[in-house]
């Protein structure tokens, strides 16, 4: 289906509800009634499965103290490497090359204190000047650990237009002297989804190791990360998988750089067998267990248990496909309703370069976002200009997206936006 057969009714956004096989997911999350939620890419919502998986865990801890390690209905012992294997279909990974464990940020300095090996002429890291600053704060700390200046050591691709990085300039960029390249798989503003594929090709016949940021597209798109060779990955879990404020985040390493001895090490990265003996030699796990430093954070880990499992019930496949639905109508409904209002779209409209959620900008972005969450819409804003709408796959109805588009219309409309100042709040 595509914009020639929309039409701008809530009749017809009622009938795609209708025609919509994973319309009834709706109920296994709690929605709020008063508000149309579209911030999903920045903390998706709760279902009734990761909550019962929280309490679960909770009811372990309560009835069986220290033996919850071993026993109950989830033993935490082994539950990192239970939810990496849940999570490897998501990323196109084996089992073993999945470990939920630490936080984007942490789990990245993580795999740069791994993979990053500067030599005598390979010294620096390429990254993009879109990314996320998280990324490039932490890299510029690992270039600083080791004695380089991040200023003339993080190469930074420039974007031609401000909103997408072209796979072209990234290549150009990869010269002899990077070490270690990190990119995200999806850029955060613009949803544009990288050709990680002929990157990573492209890299590894320079003799490069790559690795992505997938916060913004782990469970929104499917990955090839096994097939497509790349060496490591890394993402949150509390975005498009549900996992709660803080969840724990999820990394992936390649099979083939099993056995490298880990940047960091940490006692939950040792063999199972052997990590009570309290050994001062560190016996590292054969897999991507290896990469956990430190205890599991059990209570933020246990809702994934019942988010995963929703996630592997209906299938990437058919979460993306519906995603790809739901975003293709929404611009479908912003050109043809806000027509003149000045409004840009500013994400890329090719199903294959089109992450998880739209991206409009508009001069009074800021103001439009605040005037929105008084009429229940929430949405996201990123400065200067961008407001972010991310229908969401297992929670989204095309009834909501029909209403999000009607409130803006009247907002632009009767200039409701006006009543506000066009300044971000403390969380954007």
């Amino acid at each position: 289906m595509g914009g020639s057969t929309y039409k701008s009714t809530r009749d017809f956004a009622k009938a795609l509800d209708q025609q919509d096989e994973l319309a009834s997911y709706r109920d296994e999350f709690y929605l709020s009634t008063t508000s149309i939620y579209m911030d999903g890419n920045s903390l998706g919502l709760l279902s009734k499965r990761a909550e019962a998986s929280l309490l679960d865990v909770l009811n372990d801890w309560k009835n069986l103290g220290i033996d919850g390690w071993m026993k109950g209905k989830h033993p935490w012992f082994h539950l990192s490497e239970e939810l990496g294997e849940k999570s490897a279909p998501l990323v196109g990974a084996l089992p073993e090359e999945v470990i939920v464990t630490g936080s984007t940020t942490v789990n990245l300095h993580q795999l740069v204190a791994t993979f990053y090996k500067p030599t005598n002429n390979r010294t620096k890291i390429l990254a993009d000047e879109l990314n996320f600053p998280s990324d490039i704060y932490a890299l510029k700390s690992q270039l600083q650990l080791r004695g380089y200046d991040p200023e003339t050591h993080l190469i930074r691709v420039k974007s031609r237009d401000g909103r997408f990085i072209d796979e072209a300039d990234i290549i150009a960029a990869m010269t002899d002297e990077i070490a270690l390249i990190v990119l995200p798989t999806v850029l955060y503003r613009s949803g544009q989804i990288l050709d990680m594929k002929r990157l990573t090709i492209e890299a590894h016949q320079r003799g490069i190791a790559i690795g992505f940021d997938g916060c913004h597209s782990v469970g929104a798109i499917p990955h090839q990360f096994h097939e497509w060779d790349v060496d490591f990955a890394y993402w949150c879990n509390y975005k498009h998988l549900n996992g709660g404020p803080g969840s724990v985040g999820g990394l992936y390493v390649n099979k083939k750089h099993f056995g490298e001895k880990v940047g960091l090490s940490g006692w939950f990265g040792s063999q199972k067998e052997t990590q009570f003996d309290m050994n001062h030699t560190f016996t590292q796990a054969e897999g991507a267990g290896a990469y956990q430093i430190g205890t599991p954070h059990v209570m933020s880990v246990a809702p994934l248990i019942g988010s995963l499992d929703l996630f592997l019930e209906v299938g990437i496949e058919k979460v993306r496909a519906k995603s790809l639905k739901l975003t293709d109508y929404l611009m479908w409904l912003i050109e043809t309703e806000l027509d003149g209002m000045g409004f840009t779209i500013g994400n890329p409209r090719e199903d294959k370069r089109r992450g998880g959620h739209v991206s409009i900008e508009h001069q009074e972005a800021a103001r439009i976002c605040k005037a929105l969450k008084d009429h229940g819409v929430i949405p996201d804003f990123r400065a200067p200009r961008i407001i972010r709408l991310a229908p969401v796959a297992l929670y989204s109805s095309f009834e909501e997206v029909w209403e999000v588009v009607q409130q803006l219309r009247s907002i632009m409309i009767e200039k409701k936006y006006e009543h506000y100042k066009n300044e971000r709040e403390v969380v954007a």
